[in-house]
């Protein structure tokens, strides 16, 4: 489904947080759609290079303008609106 994101489309980020061993917290933004990168992680510390994390990154714009970024796991859903 990310891959076929186009630029402009409005999506809908659900972000699901873990808090302490029980509690959790759930956000959720939308925007328009920019971009998708891969952030290769672990840049600063002297790893092997089979030890990097590749973490996918969605690039958006809220409604207000504000040019934001947002890096994907497990916890994440994204919708089209």
């Amino acid at each position: 489904m990310l891959n076929g994101l186009k630029p402009g489309q409005r999506i809908r980020i659900t972000h699901n947080i873990r808090v302490g061993s029980s509690a959790k917290w759930s956000t959720t933004v939308e925007g328009e759609f920019r971009a998708l990168n891969y952030l290769a992680t672990g840049i600063a510390t002297d790893r092997v290079p089979e030890d990097d994390i590749v973490v996918v990154t969605v690039h958006f714009t809220k409604p207000n303008g504000e040019l934001s970024s947002i890096t994907l796991d497990e916890h994440t859903q994204i919708q089209i609106v």
